[in-house]
């Protein structure tokens, strides 16, 4: 590890103080007194933010780039987006994000290749990204640092020569389209695309393995240096997700030696950039897994996992050519996207299984003749809010991105994905109504409606024993297991053949994002023995009280359904006690957990490493633990940056040992 460049960007960070400036003009305002187009207003805010960067290097770093516009300027006033949402769904900012260049091809050809045939737009974002490299250029000459001229020199203009081109010709692109208003870009099959620079180098003697190793960590600190300036929920969520491995066309596992320096790099940084994927499958070996259980160890909160096996042929199912799903990545969390030819936006809305199923529930008990009632009345409830969902989606309206668009060959693909937040909570909520209510009849139903009402104020026993004795997903409980397969299949029958406003279809997905603090804030007591306002467990997991007899339970129940018409993405997440770690022997039996997990069919799959006596004394003293890492959705995150809300979240979870 290059020590001067770790402490100067990870541990002092005072050149954000340094080298960063305000952008005080309001261009909205300049831009609608103009009469300005959308296309005008997006390629000029490029221009001027492009203009007003500063070249900074420093004789320590190989990568260079750093942003010194600290805000970029809306292009839009307030009262311009009011007008728009009265006509338009407006996706979160409105502007492009989620989404994967074709990196590999503007690597290969360099800019100029694609300004020929580039409209006006495009072509002036091209010279504005080259005349921000030219200031680079001139910058390394007044250095001379002959190392850096002869790359931009040649790059962006023209193709990458070498491992070091494409790795900084890469810093280039992502740099440029987070400076465009473009958000949650991800980084694509990273290993794949810069593998055949990698090797050609290696091969000729240029690095050796651990010159490689530091050239590619200096590479992963560059995607440090601007984060904390990204737009996301929270400081973290920021989309920078790199996937690894997975099957190629012939059918054979693609995971190389720059795949495992990614690992070995990400391992040793501990930093929460970039967020690391990997592909797996049947044909992955167990010697992976154990490289990848070292990772977990670390403490990030990755790799996440995602199984070829049931996702490329779901994929296909969808409508995917068979040669893009074989090509795909993750979006800035855990939904797939297509590289190059996708135009997805794969997290616009979702359902709340849990408001769902207790408005069934208690429309239906009363006059419930049998437990299939309530099971028909969840099915009418399921179809009703995927209907409002969809209907709540129209005329999706998004601002143009002139260099995504230069990036990318058309938008072949346009579909719309929907979370599918607290499956588990519902799928509880109904099991327990099933066994008490209806077979054992050992609670009635006035009695059960009674003590939701008053959030099991007057009912402590009932609440123990909703919470506590009933049957949980997680527990690999057919029964309960059966009930989320029927909220699952209800979700995706009531989404199929469904068409969005671009034509596309929707997909129904197994994440929750945010969802399970938001939907879970508004939503009063459940049949699960959930007190209102109690937070669900996140993506797909148990809910955060569930008694969980252990991993392998987890990962039954999770894995006892067919997940491949619900492919929107949303990972089971297991949190696994740090101290597990310690010896070889427990990497080798997590290592197996993940194999097991892929055999029996699982979809998606994130282990965390978590010390809760760690994550308690960071709350009293933060300024001691700026360094601790933990996951939180689809994305890890520095848990003294965190709301509260997350951090508590992150501690109730549960930890397994093995």
């Amino acid at each position: 590890m290059n020590n001067t460049l770790y402490n100067f960007y990870i541990k002092d960070r005072s050149y954000r103080d340094t080298y960063r400036k305000d952008f005080s003009k309001n261009l909205a305002e300049e831009f609608k007194a103009e009469g300005l187009s959308d296309d005008e207003r997006l390629i000029r805010r490029f221009e001027i933010l492009t203009a007003l960067e500063e070249p900074h290097i420093h004789d320590f770093e190989k990568i260079v780039m750093l942003r010194t516009t600290k805000n970029i300027p809306d292009c839009f006033t307030e009262d311009e987006w009011e007008e728009r949402r009265k006509k338009h769904y407006i996706h979160e900012s409105g502007y492009a994000s989620n989404l994967c260049p074709n990196y590999a091809k503007v690597i290969e050809k360099g800019l100029l290749f694609f300004r020929k045939d580039a409209d006006e737009y495009g072509k002036r974002a091209i010279d504005a990204i080259i005349s921000l490299c030219d200031k680079y250029l001139a910058e390394a000459k007044r250095q001379q640092r002959l190392d850096l001229v002869e790359i931009f020199e040649q790059i962006p203009r023209y193709e990458a020569r070498n491992f070091r081109e494409a790795l900084q010709f890469f810093r280039i692109i992502h740099f440029s389209l987070w400076l465009e208003g473009d958000y949650h870009n991800t980084v694509g099959r990273f290993d794949q695309y810069m593998y055949p620079y990698f090797k050609r180098d290696m091969d000729s003697g240029i690095y050796t393995f651990d010159s490689a190793l530091e050239l590619l960590e200096d590479f992963f600190i560059s995607f440090n240096k601007d984060s904390d300036l990204y737009f996301g929920v929270q400081q973290g969520d920021n989309g920078q997700s790199m996937v690894l491995g997975g099957l190629n066309e012939d059918g054979n596992d693609s995971f190389n030696l720059l795949s495992e320096l990614c690992l070995i790099a990400s391992e040793e940084l501990k930093l929460i950039d970039p967020k690391i994927n990997l592909r797996v499958s049947k044909k992955t070996p167990l010697s992976v897994f154990e490289k990848c259980t070292k990772l977990t160890r670390a403490g990030l909160g990755f790799p996440q996992y995602s199984n070829d096996d049931v996702v490329i042929p779901a994929l296909i199912k969808y409508g995917y050519a068979k040669e893009d799903a074989i090509n795909y990545v993750v979006a800035a969390c855990w939904e797939f996207i297509i590289p190059g030819v996708g135009n997805d936006i794969a997290n616009i809305g979702a359902v709340n299984f849990p408001a769902v199923i207790d408005r069934a529930i208690r429309d239906s008990l009363s006059k419930a003749k049998s437990f299939d009632d309530v099971l028909e009345k969840a099915e009418e409830y399921i179809k009703e809010e995927c209907k409002k969902t969809g209907e709540d989606i129209h005329d999706v309206l998004v601002a143009p991105s002139h260099l995504m668009d230069i990036l990318r060959d058309g938008k072949k693909y346009n579909n719309f994905g929907i979370h599918g937040s607290g499956i588990a909570s519902a799928a509880d909520a109904l099991a327990a109504v099933k066994k008490y209510v209806f077979i054992e009849k050992s609670v009635t139903r006035d009695e059960l409606i009674a003590a939701l009402d008053s959030n099991f104020e007057n009912s402590p026993e009932l609440l123990h024993r909703l919470r506590f004795e009933a049957p949980k997903m997680g527990q690999a409980n057919s029964e309960v297991d059966s009930l989320a397969g029927f909220i699952m299949k209800t979700f995706a029958d009531s989404l199929e053949e469904k068409r969005n406003c671009l034509g596309g279809i929707y997909r129904a997905g197994t994440g929750t994002a945010m969802y399970y603090l938001w939907h879970a804030s508004n939503l009063g007591a459940t049949a699960d023995g959930r007190r209102a306002g109690e937070p669900f467990g996140t993506n797909f997991s148990p809910s955060l009280f569930a008694k969980i007899p252990g991993p392998v339970s987890v990962i039954e129940s999770f894995t006892a359904n067919d997940m491949t018409r619900n492919m929107n993405g949303g990972p089971l997440t297991l949190e696994f006690a740090f101290s597990i770690f310690n010896d070889e022997e427990s990497i080798g039996k997590v290592a197996r957990l993940i194999e097991y997990f892929v055999k029996r069919g699982g979809h998606q799959l994130q282990l965390n490493a978590v010390n809760l006596d760690t994550m308690r004394e960071a709350q009293k003293s933060p300024e001691l633990y700026r360094n601790l890492v933990v996951r939180i959705w689809g994305w890890s995150a520095y848990f003294v940056e965190l709301d509260k809300q997350f951090q508590d979240h992150v501690m109730r979870r549960q930890e397994y040992t093995v």
